[in-house]
């Protein structure tokens, strides 16, 4: 991933979940953007039908469902904190699966200010098991 100064557990903490969540969505859309490039090399328009099939809210509270049994009670917390977050809307998703993706979002940016890269791409493998081979 991109390089960037790691911030401490605390100062992640007290950053608001809408926060992390719009970091850890740049950090999505960089993961399923690279792993279709890299192994479909398709047109941009064929490209940008598939990521956004990956990231819409949808598609991340189904992504976030299939980690959850192996998060930790840390991660716990921050997805908790995330799902629970009072965001300015959302466009044509369901509003459970807006929370659960904003949760899972906050959950990506956490993991990466916070410097846990192995970790950060372990769940979103997990998470999208279909692209990791890529």
């Amino acid at each position: 991933m991109l390089g960037q100064d790691v911030i401490t557990i605390e100062e992640a903490r007290r950053l608001p979940p809408t926060t992390l969540a719009y970091l850890g969505d740049a950090v999505l859309e960089l993961y399923v953007r690279e792993r279709l490039v890299c192994g479909k090399g398709a047109r941009a328009g064929v490209l940008h039908k598939k990521a956004v099939s990956k990231v819409k809210a949808a598609a991340q509270a189904e992504a976030l469902h299939r980690i959850l049994d192996n998060l930790t009670t840390e991660e716990h917390d921050i997805v908790r904190r995330g799902r629970n977050a009072k965001t300015g809307g959302r466009r044509a998703a369901d509003a459970a699966d807006y929370h659960y993706s904003t949760a899972f979002e906050a959950l990506l940016g956490y993991l990466y200010l916070t410097g846990r890269q192995e970790r950060l791409v372990q769940l979103i493998e997990s998470a999208y098991a279909e692209l990791a081979g890529h």
